[in-house]
């Protein structure tokens, strides 16, 4: 007998019993003697034994798989994610098919398909910057799957959402800027069309209104990479009345930033003082080390694990009444802020 091929049926031939009997061992039933139980586990040990996934799935018309669709798996926060999500399907018995759309709207198209020959039981999808038709995704719950939103969210869509609270992340962050003295304070945002870039961009322009800071238009800039960052922060800084803060959307800009402020010999954060959005690896070896605001991308993801498993047990595709979870930011403030020490 082969160790990697024993079944149900060779450990039961074994010890003279009913492979119901091994099977019900197997998941501790109580109707089992326990010196039975301890038995059988200690045979399923010795040769190796493995439970057949599809076979179990074909049985319960479930694939105990889901469906993960992320923009980039490089980024860090979605990383954290990942890991969140991860750690509670394994807990639960679920597997993790992981996609990456790479911001782009067909690459998410095709996500969908593949996720969907893999027979799915449900989905987790942060939509890409380029998602402007969801039919993809109503199709999806229109075929008895269920979806939950994290992070990005699509808002015409009835399902359950996770996200951060990017409005107060970005009042947060803005506000850390004026009380660090800053007069005059630029945005680097996101996109707009995104929920995300919106709450962080709203943010912004509540706690200087809140604080009586005056807001330029030329101070506000579409801006979520790290090679724009560049180019648009010399814009800033040859302007006549260039900004003394600038809060970033993300890190990745306002590491952007900071090149673009060293490479003009100006100090961080004595002439201007960044702050970014998502507490990324890299915020923490920037030199000086940058401040920013935790997405706690490793709590949010345990949270869209939990949500999508929930509807699944439930067997609604449409929930009655979908939740939008919402999880609090946190304010890290390191070296390229503090102008107060």
């Amino acid at each position: 007998m082969k160790k990697h091929q024993i079944t149900i049926k060779d450990i039961a031939e074994k010890l003279n019993i009913s492979p119901s009997t091994v099977s019900r061992a197997l998941k501790d039933h109580p109707d089992i003697n326990p010196k039975t139980r301890k038995t059988v586990k200690e045979i399923a040990k010795q040769y190796n034994y493995i439970p057949n996934r599809i076979a179990q799935s074909l049985l319960q018309n479930k694939s105990y798989i889901i469906g993960v669709i992320i923009p980039e798996i490089v980024h860090h926060f979605f990383s954290s994610v990942i890991s969140g999500i991860e750690n509670v399907a394994h807990e639960k018995g679920f597997n993790v098919m992981l996609c990456q759309s790479k911001e782009s709207y067909e690459m998410e198209l095709k996500n969908v398909e593949t996720l969907l020959s893999s027979h799915i039981d449900g989905m987790l999808i942060s939509i890409t910057k380029e998602t402007k038709d969801f039919t993809h995704l109503e199709n999806l719950q229109e075929m008895g799957i269920p979806i939950a939103f994290f992070d990005r969210i699509a808002e015409e869509i009835d399902c359950d959402r996770i996200i951060v609270d990017d409005f107060g992340g970005g009042y947060k962050a803005t506000e850390h800027l004026i009380n660090q003295g800053c007069k005059q304070i630029a945005h680097l945002y996101s996109p707009l069309d995104l929920l995300i870039g919106r709450n962080r961009y709203n943010g912004y322009i509540k706690a200087m209104e809140d604080n009586n800071m005056p807001i330029y238009d030329e101070y506000l800039i579409f801006c979520d990479t790290y090679e724009k960052a560049i180019f648009e922060t010399k814009k800033l800084i040859d302007l006549p009345s260039p900004p003394d803060g600038i809060f970033c959307g993300n890190d990745e800009t306002a590491i952007g930033s900071m090149k673009a402020i060293k490479i003009n010999e100006l100090k961080i954060p004595k002439d201007i003082a960044v702050i970014g959005f998502t507490n990324s690896y890299i915020s923490t070896i920037s030199d000086p080390e940058l401040s920013t605001v935790d997405q706690k991308g490793y709590e949010l993801g345990k949270k869209a694990a939990g949500t999508i498993i929930q509807r699944i047990a439930e067997q609604e595709t449409i929930p009655r009444n979908p939740s939008t979870q919402i999880l609090d930011t946190e304010l890290i403030i390191r070296e390229s802020s503090k102008k107060i020490k």
